[in-house]
């Protein structure tokens, strides 16, 4: 695992991720994947990092384990 570098999502680009994972899907398919990444300007690559840690902050502050093996892949 490669720790997160300083030029992360900038705020703009956070929003839409977090519009998406909160309004759109917490666990997006690769096509919605995809559109997500053109749409915040990043690689489908960083986006889908973004979407696993957000939904494994999201389960620990819902009380869930943060891994878990998800029936939707």
């Amino acid at each position: 695992m490669s720790a997160q570098t300083a030029s992360g999502p900038t705020e703009d680009q956070v929003e839409i991720l977090e519009y998406n994972f909160n309004k759109v899907n917490k666990h997006p398919d690769p096509t919605t994947l995809c559109l997500i990444a053109a749409e915040a300007g990043l690689t489908e690559e960083e986006t889908q990092k973004w979407f696993k840690q957000r939904l494994a902050e999201w389960r620990r502050s819902e009380g869930l384990p943060s891994e878990c093996r998800s029936v939707t892949d």
